[in-house]
Formats: structure tokens, sequence, C-alpha cells
């Protein structure tokens, strides 16, 4: 018999108080799988080879091996586009194909990248560097130093991280000799660890990690920050920057800009609350605002967004709003605002981006891109909250339920008067039966010659993704659904043209529901292909004796940021039901709508979208036939412990206080598991070295599950990968095709 509620039992290792509970903390419900938390034990990994042997016996038929190997025709295409970021006269491009699992960092001229066949200059073979150092390195980016002007880009700092996970390792790296600076030689190389680097100057760093003894938080990430200069060690370097262990991580950064060095530190209290403060006078100043204000800087301008309503000398600044001041101005106290955006009901802003002179918003009306460009130069006299402060001109370009990004190419550079590219700007555009495009425009003030003022822009496509299934054979409908409360919830449907609504389509449903995180629309040929495209077998695909191809659904619930901060706020802590209140509203729409139905109707979520799915499973289970949950968060109680779990309180809340646990126990799939359910099909997959949300969740949950009898039951941990679950596209193929599959199986053909 497995117990789920809270009783005496005491964790192993804990300092039990009255009750067996920790003192002053909530009492745990017995674990009986707490010994599958030694993530590399050599009995923990006999369990996870087990299993993984059954599940493979189940999943890896003949057509599980045509979906993999279409899915992985589609990662490794050499037709997708090769997307860069512009440093000096380079374009850099990171890419994985085939021929190149692990990768090749590269770049070329702007003139090259614009033919259909690019000449790269490889700068770094990953692959081949991992043959030399037998290490799978895993390649997360580079940062380069910026020098005098004039001189051409030439040392970056390359993150490497071992096994996929978060750790890296950071190395220099001469893009001109194509090589490692030896440390012999005064090269910098860092040890493996949590952190960030930013670059002070051609010899010297600053650094935030947890190697070489340096201090980590309760949240698993950097407490410090020191200055590294070149031949000397981390644990030798003086310290620059410390935040209490109980937050959630330190960080530093140089702003080499010329004209405007700066060097910041932001104190990461949790995940929405910080502390942002300058260096000055070798003092560390604050940015006098509250925490949950998002700071950012430009050139002379700060940027706000606060998270909540703020009020600010008699004036409320709504969550989600966009707030300018002058940089020195603010710092000497003054507190005049310009209010730049303001959310409505509909509308709220994503992100933001500078070119060297315009701000670019990218902005959602309903789950749809409308961007702006504005104009600090020309203040708008007497403009209100909802107008803006300064001139804004909308950017032609998005079409209807589509998700367009843009972005500055170089905003460092000079301008185009220059010959530079600092108002430049990149605007991706996609969605879910459109392939990606990649434009490239410009960004001006109109002359005074009659024209209507503010901004001119001009752009073209430079690079089209190709398709990757019959797109044109799809349709993309946007529906609202009704949550217990009233709320009323978009989501996004994908299927063949003329569905039938018969309650017969194999339809899966995504979500994610958390950290307000957004999910637009955006073209994956794995989807397509693996899903859309795909078949039922003659008559069992309705009762017209047709066979149907796939739904696909993407629901934009609480607790993301579709409509800004207010509906990420909406769903956080003792509120976590209100998005698993939303994803069922959903559900149930599909099935009265006839679209589909309990039995045809699958979930799939990972990490924050794990703990969804998780919930749809123990909350839920009458109206789902399958559920695929993928590296997830589904012991709530002990989440807090595992891997950088702590770092999500502000989230979730704290399971060790006794008023959180009430609440947060009503959301802890691991603790809601029943006797006597009739439970969907399950399929919980997750990676050994995920040092995000790590492996012992699912292990834990899926264990349980098999104790308890609950058939069907199916469970899968890939060795590397990280969080992302794989490291390399011929791993990303597989786990994709193991989810997909088994929702199919599940929906339309039956597992056996």
């Amino acid at each position: 018999m497995t117990t789920t509620e809270a009783d005496s039992a005491s964790v192993p290792g804990s300092e039990a108080g009255p009750g067996g509970a920790p003192a002053g903390t909530a009492p745990e419900p017995t674990d009986e799988n707490v010994w599958l938390e030694d993530i590399y034990g050599e009995e923990q990994l006999a369990w996870v080879k087990e299993q993984n042997s059954r599940t493979e016996d189940l999943l890896e038929d003949a057509d599980y091996a045509a979906l993999e190997g279409s899915i992985l025709e589609v990662l490794d295409s050499t037709d997708r586009i090769a997307m860069v970021g512009k440093r000096g006269d380079w374009y850099y491009n990171f890419w994985k194909d085939q021929q190149n699992p692990k990768g090749l960092w590269r770049r070329t001229t702007w003139e090259s990248y614009c033919t259909d066949s690019p000449e790269w200059d490889v700068l770094l073979d990953v692959d081949a560097l991992s043959a030399t150092e037998g290490e799978e390195w895993v390649f997360h980016g580079a940062t380069f130093f910026r020098p005098a002007p004039g001189a051409p880009y030439r040392l970056a700092l390359l993150a490497l991280s071992p096994d996929g996970g978060d750790a890296n390792r950071y190395r220099e790296f001469d893009v001109e000799t194509r090589s490692f600076v030896d440390p012999a030689a005064g090269g910098f190389d860092l040890p493996t660890a949590k952190g960030n680097v930013s670059w002070l100057d051609a010899d010297t760093l600053l650094v935030s990690s947890t190697a070489d003894g340096l201090p980590r938080t309760a949240s698993s990430y950097a407490r410090t920050a020191v200055t590294l200069t070149r031949g000397t060690s981390l644990a030798s370097a003086p310290r620059l920057f410390e935040v209490p262990e109980d937050h959630m991580m330190a960080v530093v950064a140089h702003d080499s800009t010329p004209g405007f060095e700066r060097t910041f530190a932001v104190d990461y209290i949790d995940f929405f609350n910080r502390t942002n403060l300058v260096l000055r006078g070798g003092e560390w100043v604050a940015i006098d605002v509250p925490t949950d204000v998002n700071v950012s800087a430009h050139r002379e301008w700060l940027l706000f967004r606060p998270q909540q309503d703020w009020v600010l000398d008699g004036t409320t600044y709504p969550a989600g709003s966009l707030l300018a001041a002058g940089f020195e101005d603010y710092l000497a106290g003054g507190r005049s605002l310009s209010v730049l955006f303001t959310p409505d009901a509909r509308t709220s802003l994503q992100s933001w981006s500078w070119t060297r002179n315009f701000l670019l918003l990218n902005l959602l009306r309903d789950v749809s891109s409308e961007i702006r460009v504005l104009d600090p130069s020309r203040p708008v006299a007497g403009a209100d909250s909802a107008e803006g402060a300064w001139a804004s001109t909308p950017l032609d370009a998005c079409p209807p339920l589509h998700d367009v990004n843009a972005y500055a190419v170089d905003d460092e550079d000079e301008t185009a008067a220059d010959g530079g590219a600092g108002d430049d700007f990149w605007l991706v555009a996609t969605g879910f039966t459109t392939p990606s495009t990649l434009m490239r425009g410009t960004l001006e003030r109109n002359h005074d010659d009659g024209a209507q003022p503010g901004v001119a822009s001009r752009h073209a496509v430079v690079k089209t993704s190709p398709s990757f299934f019959a797109d044109s054979e799809y349709e993309v409908q946007q529906h609202f659904a009704v949550s217990e409360d009233g709320t009323r919830v978009p989501y996004f449907q994908v299927s063949a043209r003329n569905l039938p609504l018969d309650g017969q389509n194999p339809t899966q449903l995504s979500g994610y529901g958390g950290f307000e995180i957004s999910r637009t629309p955006a073209y994956s040929g794995t989807v397509g292909r693996a899903w859309l495209e795909r078949r039922t077998a003659g008559p069992a695909g309705g009762s017209d004796g047709h066979s149907r191809g796939g739904v696909y659904v993407v629901a934009n619930i609480r607790g993301g940021g579709e409509y800004g901060p207010s509906w990420h706020r909406a769903a956080l802590k003792e509120n976590r039901h209100k998005a698993f209140q939303d994803f069922a509203a959903v559900a149930r729409d599909l099935i009265s709508r006839g679209v589909t139905s309990r039995e045809r109707l699958g979930c799939v979520g990972g990490s924050n979208g794990g703990l969804l799915v998780g919930n749809m499973l123990t909350r839920y289970p009458d109206l789902f036939g399958a559920v695929s949950c993928g590296v997830p968060l589904l012991d709530m109680r002990r989440y807090t412990r595992l891997s950088a779990g702590h770092s999500w309180i502000a989230e979730y809340g704290d399971p060790d206080v006794p008023e959180q646990w009430e609440y947060i126990r009503t959301f802890s799939p691991y603790h809601l598991l029943r006797d006597g359910v009739e439970y969907p099909e399950t399929f919980i997959w997750t990676a050994t070295s995920d040092d995000r949300v790590g492996p012992v969740q699912a292990r834990k949950m899926a264990a349980r599950m098999l104790a308890m009898g609950i058939p069907n039951v199916w469970f899968h941990e890939a060795l590397e990968g990280g969080h992302a679950g794989a490291s390399d596209n011929r791993q990303a193929a597989a786990l994709q095709a193991r989810s997909q599959h088994f929702l199919w199986k599940a929906l339309a053909g039956g597992l056996s």
C-alpha cells in the first residue's frame, strides 16, 4: 500500500521535530522512493536501464524507426535557416546536421550569407573537439570581448557543457587563430560550474561561479562574483559581489558601450524579485525601484517594467507597462517617468529591443503579434499613458495568428548614414502552417518633406525555411474556452481543413502555464510529420470509415505571459489550480465541439508543463486517454531540495511552510495518486544529466505508479542532454519520436 497523505514518518537524514518532520516545517508524507534520488547510484541506474528497456520494447517498432528517421530528416535538413548574430564585420552561426551532430561554430560575410550557398569559415568543430579531448561537449554559446574602435572582434569566451546540463566550462578562444588560448600562456579556462562571465577588459573577467570552492545558494547557483585577472585562479580572485544564501543567485555584467561603460550586478532574490546595482566610485549603488520591477539600461536610458502595479509619487503605473527615465537623472533622484506602453485586457508587451536610436516593442494582441517602433527623440507633447510618451509607428509585418519578433542586428554599430547597421533589425516570422522567414530591415526618421511624422522602415526577406509537410492542407483556428471562474482562455487548433466534428480525431493538447512564458504560433516540421500527417488505420478513424490525421492544439492558459504579468500572477502559488482549470476547460471545449473525445485526447508537457500534465493525470483523469509527461516537476513536497528547485519557490510556494504546503499538496501529482482510479495511458520521460529539474521526480512518480499496479505506465530516461533531454539532433529525434509515437499508439491504435 502506498501512503499519500502526510503522516508522522520522517525522511531519512532529517532532524525531526514533533511529529517526525524537521522542526517548524510541514510534515512529510512517507516516501518509499527516496532511494531513487541518488541520481548516479549503481542500483538506481540499473532501475533506469530496466525501465528504459521495457519502454523501448513497447515503442521502438518499425513505425517508430520510420518516424524517428523522418523527424531526424527535419532536424538535420541543410535547407533550414542558419540564424546569425553580427559581431564586427562577421555573421556568426552555430550549426548541427547529420555530418556534424555536435555542431560547427562558424562565420561568414553578409554578402556571402545572402547567397543560396554561403561560404562558411569554420572556427570550431565540436565533434572533432569532443573526439580529441574525450569529452561529450555541448556548445552553449560565445561571449566576445569588445575591441578598441575600428579593431576586429577576436577573443571570445566559449561556454561548453560536458553533458548538456546548465553547468558550463568557459574557455577563451581566438577566432583569428581558430584555437583556444593556452591557459599556460594566460588564457582563461574556468572550471565547469553554474554561473556567468562578462569581460571587464582584455585581461579581466567578472565571474559568478560555484567552482573552486566558491559558495553557492540554496538554489545551486553562484552566490558570489569575483574579479578574475589573467594567470590567477577563481579561489584567489577578490570578491566583487555577494548575495545571501537563501537568494537565488548573483550575476555581474559589464556594459562596454563606448561612452556608457558601466558595471552592473543583480541580486536575484527569487525568480520574480531582484535588486539591480551599478558600480560607482568603487561602491555598489542600488537602482531604487521595487524588487518586482524589471530594469534594463541602454546608453542614456533606463527602462522599467513592473510586474505588479507600481505606485510612485502618487501615480500608479500598471503591471506590464513599460516606462523610461534618463539614467543619470534617475540615479540622481529624479522620478519623472515617461510611459512608453500600457497594457489593456487584450494586449501585452512580450519583449523589446534597442537599435542604436529606436526602440522596438514586440506585443501580443490575443496571442497574435504586433510590433511598434518608438522614437525617443520625438516626445509626444501632452501624451497620456495610453498613447505613450515617444512617437510610435506600427511595423507592418504581422499577419493574424502568427508570431513575429523584431530585434536589433547590432545596436552598437554606426548608423546607415555612416555605413553601419546600428538601426538595422531582424524580423523572424512563423506560424503553425507557415515556415519560418527571416527578414532584415532598416529604421530611419521621416524627413521634414511633408511625410507623416514617425519612423520609416524597410525590410526584405533574407531566408525562408523549407516546408516539411503539406502545410497548405491544414488550417489554424483560434478558439476560446471558458474556465471555471468565467475567464476566457484562448487556444490554437491546427487540423486538416473540413475536419469532421464527430469526436474521433486523435488530438494532442499542449500547454505550459508558468513563469510568464507565452506559447505562441510556431512552425514545427516535427509536429507536422509526426502528428498532423499521420493517419489512423481505416475504419478505426471514425464513424465515416475514413482514416484521420492528428489535431494539434496549444492552450494559452494562465500562469503564462500571453496577457502579461497579470495573466501570470493569476495562477501563482495558492492560485495554481487556475492554470489546471484552464487547461481542463480547453479539453472539455474540444470534446464538446466534437473535435475529439476522452479516448482520442492526449496531453503533452515538459518541465513546468510536466507538472501541468501530471495534474491532468491525477486531477482530471476522466478527460484524457493518454499523457506524455517530460522532464517534470511532480513531487512538490521535496522539489525545493532537488536540483535547482529552491529557485522556484516564488512560483509555487514553499512546501516546508505548513500553510503553504496545504495548498501545494493539492497540485503535487506524486501525492495525488489514488487506488481504484482509471488513469490514462502514461509516459514519463526525463534525462539523467538534467541539472535544473533533475530526473528524480520523474523516476519516483513512475516507480510509485508501477508499485500501485496502475497499468500502462512507461518510463524513459536519456543519459545525457540536460533539461532539454537531448544534446544533438539524433537524441532530439529519438526523444520526440518516443513521445509522439506513444501518444499516437495510445490514442489511435492502442498500446500492446
